[in-house]
């Protein structure tokens, strides 16, 4: 079987981090005796194709190389609200997603085309596949569905997106749940991304803890709620460190914001890490906290689930699912900082009993996770997508 990737984000290079879980899903695709091939626009400084880790990657042009600065970053949205010019630039995106998906598909000849994000990826390859008569697959990952859920003709277009695909997924059942209500009339899928829970496992014997970092994961956004995160720990005692790991948009003014209460001394911006340096930060904390806003999955919380750490979020979004409902983790009212302070403090004032909720978490999370195990679901889907035709 041949399946044919369109997306927005895919690692520039190996060890790259945006779409890194979707390499992993290539990969292990690859492994289970499929040929993929990704297309994700260009950016400056890439090659117009590539090779990542064995995944062929045709990246499509869509602007003068010192423009081409919607993909990537995370802030795509933010920046065709911005400007005349990444409107124009993101038109351009779409018809060039589609003319390169159109051109590739002739040559290569796909079985299944997956489009990850309905926004812009979906959109593009909509009219595409039904022109090459090819079944498309749209995966919903969390961002797009915000977009959708926020901005009527967004929605109006996702709804018409939906309806013209041979199957939509989402990678979390609240996901899936806020397409369903969106988009009533389709069958809207719950299939998790895979991990690799061989990397992301408990500590060895032996294999100390801090007793007093708290440790943040993601991109520097304002959805991330990092700033609530700080100010709980301003509330805590003046021991307890905050460690932030992840690169964005949102850098200097947390910085400032850490400044202003007071607690500049005790957070650590560690930047981006590769993918490869997660499980030991992990292993390492005293816990983890996730103060996301509508999270589409939670990756973190089950990643640091799968290490045996404690993890504290707010009961939004993916979060819910991915602590399995507070079993596998603590879940705290969104926005409220008071409870997101005490859930803290009641982790690490008993740390044995946080940890035993994150094993007790660890065998639902490999059974969704384990890429054996979501792979083989996504196999099933595009077999019966290409049995309909």
């Amino acid at each position: 079987m041949r399946v044919l990737f369109l997306t927005h984000a895919y690692p520039r290079h190996s060890g790259d981090v945006p779409g890194s879980f979707l390499h992993l899903l290539a990969l292990c695709l690859v492994d289970a005796g499929v040929d993929v091939r990704v297309i994700a626009p260009h950016a400056n400084g890439l090659a117009d194709r590539a090779n990542v880790d064995g995944i062929p990657v045709i990246r499509y042009r869509y602007a003068p190389d010192e423009h081409e600065t919607l993909a990537y970053t995370g802030a795509m949205v933010a920046e065709v609200r911005a400007s005349l010019r990444s409107k124009m630039s993101l038109l351009r995106m779409l018809s060039e997603g589609k003319r390169e998906l159109m051109r590739e598909a002739r040559g290569w000849k796909p079985d299944v085309i997956h489009a990850h994000w309905w926004f812009p990826s979906g959109m593009s390859a909509v009219r595409a596949a039904r022109q090459l008569q090819l079944p498309l697959v749209v995966t919903l990952h969390g961002s797009d569905v915000r977009l959708a859920r926020g901005i009527a003709p967004a929605r109006a277009i996702f709804r018409r997106v939906a309806g013209r695909t041979s199957a939509v997924t989402a990678v979390s059942e609240y996901l899936a749940n806020v397409a369903r209500h969106m988009a009533p009339d389709v069958n809207v899928l719950t299939l998790p991304m895979p991990v690799e829970v061989g990397r992301f496992s408990p500590p060895e014997p032996g294999e100390a803890r801090s007793a007093n970092t708290l440790l943040f994961v993601g991109r520097l956004t304002e959805q991330k709620g990092i700033n609530l995160a700080l100010d709980a720990l301003a509330r805590l005692p003046e021991d307890i460190r905050l460690h932030i790991v992840g690169d964005g948009p949102e850098h200097a003014n947390l910085e400032a914001h850490a400044a202003r209460i007071g607690v500049a001394a005790r957070v650590g911006f560690l930047g981006s890490r590769p993918p490869a340096q997660l499980p030991r930060l992990y292993r390492e904390a005293a816990a983890v906290v996730v103060p996301s806003h509508e999270e589409g999955l939670g990756l973190v919380a089950v990643e640091a689930v799968l290490c045996g750490t404690p993890v504290v979020a707010f009961a939004s979004g993916g979060l819910v699912d991915a602590l399995d409902n507070g079993r596998a983790g603590t879940l705290v009212p969104p926005g409220n900082v008071d409870a997101l302070t005490d859930a803290l403090r009641e982790v690490l004032a008993n740390p044995e009993a946080a940890r035993e909720r994150a094993r007790n978490g660890r065998a639902r999370a490999m059974d969704l996770h384990a890429p054996a195990n979501a792979t083989g679901r996504y196999l099933d889907l595009y077999e019966r997508v290409r049995a309909l035709g």
